[in-house]
């Protein structure tokens, strides 16, 4: 080990020291910049998709795949993220992330069509997959559980308001230049906070030997990639037929997941495990795990049908529809650190209820929209939706991760992200596939196309919403976690 490694790793023993806070500070606020720019490409192209599908000649199936890749690649590369958080440290980690993000934006500005633009996301989603885990297990560590609700409250707003402003920047983008634009915007801003990480991140953990189970990491991509292809094949067969049974790849997916699971299970015995399942033996993370994956299912589902909705049924184009989530993504960014100061002072319950109602009554009134209804509905209905997240996350993330004790924080950050991104890749493409099949349906039955795409809308929506019930009922078993004496590790389940 070097002298300037061993500096850098020295203070780790008492992270919470105040004599660490100027670093700890430092190392945060890096580490949330960089992770705000690499989600903000979860969205960025969702108001392209229109655009697309003409530019390239492609489908709404194809198309979403820019997307769900995206998605389905974080969930698949974040569980080996737990044996790179235990084996290397955070200054090289985080360079590795981003130049690898970096490298996969650089791919899509220069991509020619569909497939090589999906490779380039797929290059980006590899780096964006390591952030998340890093910035969580980096919290969990440096900030005491007083402080934490504070500090997940600016977290949620790199969770939610950068997906959320992203079909603003796309839409904006799209309405002065071509579509390589939203990539060409992102790339430099990648190569700074490379370039200032490089210059003033400092390591903070203390790494150790783990090891890589490689069938573990196999069968994980067989099951996260085979559930989440069979949902995106149920609506490419609606449009125009499929190869393979949309059933087939979700029934391999199932089976390599319980596969996994007892891998997994057998692994941890001995310590090996890829991911350590005996972190859902904590029944507030687990609650906490089950809504969050339920708001993801929401969220990006949303995501993907508004700028469709707005676009083919109300007649927007890409700017006004940036527009038009520009306000719910804004307040998102407002209601983040406030949210997280009332989480420190009332606790999760008080927030989380009220805001996990309002999601669900946000999906129910979507279910009714149509070619009449007023803009003004919309936006107040995206406001509204964009309110109940922001009581929504903040929450689920600091009483997640602080169910756990602190030999478990890689894994469990490991897992809520694998969690968070298949439930967002599969609420993609159930929605879209809904959406497809009703489509589909209602052209057969001599509706117009507007019409026709009005009603899967409204169906992909009422998919959603007969969902979102159960993220009501799963908020109310959520609770704030007890700590130890010296908030090292939680007490009880």
């Amino acid at each position: 080990m070097t002298m300037d490694a061993t500096m850098d790793a020295a203070p780790t023993s008492a992270p919470h020291h105040p004599d660490n806070a100027a670093r700890n500070r430092l190392v945060i606020a890096i580490l949330l910049v960089s992770t705000f720019v690499v989600f903000l490409n979860e969205t960025i192209m969702s108001v392209a998709i229109p655009h697309l599908m003409k530019d390239l000649e492609v489908t709404a199936s194809a198309a979403q795949w820019l997307t769900t890749a995206f998605l389905l690649t974080m969930a698949v590369v974040i569980p080996v993220t737990g044996f790179l958080l235990q084996r290397i440290n955070t200054r090289p980690i985080y360079m590795i992330a981003m130049s690898v993000f970096s490298v996969g934006t650089l791919i899509c500005a220069l991509a020619p069509g569909l497939e090589l633009l999906i490779f380039g996301r797929v290059v980006q989603a590899t780096g964006t997959a390591i952030m998340m885990p890093l910035l969580m297990t980096t919290v969990m560590t440096l900030v005491p559980p007083e402080g934490r609700g504070k500090t997940m409250g600016n977290i949620s707003i790199v969770m939610s308001v950068a997906p959320a402003i992203g079909p603003t920047i796309g839409g904006f983008i799209l309405a002065h230049f071509d579509w390589r634009f939203m990539f060409y915007f992102t790339l430099p801003i990648a190569i700074g906070a490379l370039v200032l990480g490089a210059m003033r991140i400092r390591n903070v953990s203390n790494p150790r030997y783990a090891p890589l189970d490689v069938f573990s990491v196999i069968v994980s991509a067989l099951a996260f990639g085979g559930i989440v292809y069979g949902l995106s094949s149920l609506g490419e067969g609606a449009e125009h037929g499929s190869a393979i049974p949309a059933w087939l790849p979700i029934v391999v997916g199932v089976v390599a997941m319980v596969v996994f699971i007892r891998r997994q299970n057998n692994l941890a015995k001995d310590n090996k495990a890829l991911l350590d399942l005996r972190t859902l033996q904590h029944r507030n993370y687990t609650m906490a795990l089950i809504t969050m994956a339920i708001a993801m299912v929401a969220l990006l589902g949303s995501s993907i049908l508004l700028p469709i909705y707005t676009q083919s049924v109300l007649g927007l184009d890409t700017l006004q529809t940036g527009m038009l989530l520009l306000p719910g993504g804004l307040l998102m960014g407002l209601m983040g650190p406030i949210v997280g100061r009332l989480y420190d002072k009332i606790g999760p319950r008080p927030l989380l209820v009220p805001g996990v109602i309002l999601v669900s009554a946000v999906m129910w009134a979507l279910t009714f929209v149509s070619q009449y209804t007023p803009v003004w509905a919309v936006v107040a209905g995206h406001i509204t939706l964009s309110f109940g997240l922001a009581l929504t996350f903040t929450p689920l993330f600091t009483s997640s991760m602080g169910s756990v004790p602190m030999p478990l924080y890689s894994h469990a950050s490991a897992i809520l992200g694998s969690v968070q991104q298949v439930a967002g890749a599969a609420g993609i493409a159930l929605f879209v596939a809904v959406m497809s099949l009703r489509t589909a349906s209602g052209i057969a039955e001599g509706l117009g196309g507007v019409d026709a795409l009005a009603a899967g809308i409204r169906a992909g929506f009422l998919c959603g919403a007969i969902i979102s019930l159960a993220m009501v009922v799963a908020a109310f078993f959520v609770r704030k976690p007890e700590v130890a004496p010296g908030g090292m590790a939680p007490v009880g389940h």
